[in-house]
Formats: C-alpha cells, structure tokens, sequence
C-alpha cells in the first residue's frame, strides 16, 4: 500500500510544481505550459516509481507516457523536432530497450522497432530497392483497424 502511496505523492508533487510554476509566470518555464508537460509529469512519476519499488515491468509504460510528452513538446515548441508518424514506434522501441536493461526482456522487439523507425524517419534517402516498405505500410495504413476489430473479437472469444 506504501508503494501506491509514493506513486501519487510524486505525481502530486509534479502536477502542484506545474501548477505553481504557471501561477508565478516564471520566465524560463513558459514554453512548459501546455498539456504535454502533464504527459511529461506523468511519465517521470511512473519512472521514479518504477525505479523506486524495484517494479520494472512499469518502465515499459512509464517510458512511453514520457517519450510521447517529450515528443508532443518537442514538436510544439522546436522548429527542428521531427514530425513523422515513426517517431512513435521508436518511442516504443526505446521504452522496451529501456525495460531490458532492468527485466531482460523485449530486447528484440526493441531493436527491431528502433531500426525500422530510423529506417523510416529517414526514408528520404532510402534506395530504390528498398521501395517495397512503402507499398506495405500503405496496405497497412488502409486495413490496420481491421486488425484492431479482429483483436477486440478474439478477446472476446478467448477462454480464460
């Protein structure tokens, strides 16, 4: 019950220094006044917590709620952020890399989704040959909800 306790007192924390940093109109913490700072709290708070109660299957989503905040800042506020819809599986990718390195687990995926994300974020300079990716993520932008249905079904079906 402790451990619950310290989640929320740093969440607490976090979201009353956000509160309080917007109600004395610091200077040097105006670009943090927007939503993506409480993504940014959140995710820091899951990881102290994580680290803290030695609960490290937490960092897998702890590290994405971070890494989307950063992101969502990043684009926001910096005219050199990238702004690619594979910026979001490497923010998986990283946060499973980051779970490795306490669990021993999901080295793999991790690595694959950081390599396709690097290979995608910079498809500009990807040779011809390499054009066959394009023609897939396209088939999978058009059916990717059919995925989600045929997911939602078999855990409906699924016995327990």
């Amino acid at each position: 019950m402790k451990n619950k306790n310290t989640f929320t007192a740093y969440l607490l924390i976090g979201i009353g220094l956000y509160f309080l940093f917007r109600q004395l109109k610091l200077p040097i913490f105006t670009d943090f006044y927007s939503w993506p700072t409480l993504l940014i709290i959140i995710g820091l708070s899951l990881l102290i917590y994580s680290f803290q109660s030695k609960d490290y299957h937490q960092l897998l989503g702890a590290t994405i709620i971070f890494g989307l905040g950063i992101h969502f800042h990043g684009i926001q506020h910096y005219a050199f952020w990238t702004d690619h819809w594979a910026m979001y599986p490497l923010i998986v990718g990283i946060a499973f890399i980051v779970r490795y390195m306490k669990t021993k687990q999901g080295l793999l995926p991790g690595l694959i989704l950081i390599t396709l994300s690097s290979i995608l974020i910079f498809s500009i300079n990807v040779p011809t040959w390499f054009d066959w990716v394009y023609d897939v993520f396209d088939f999978i932008n058009i059916y990717w909800p059919i995925v989600l249905v045929g997911i939602g079904i078999y855990l409906l079906k699924r016995k327990k």
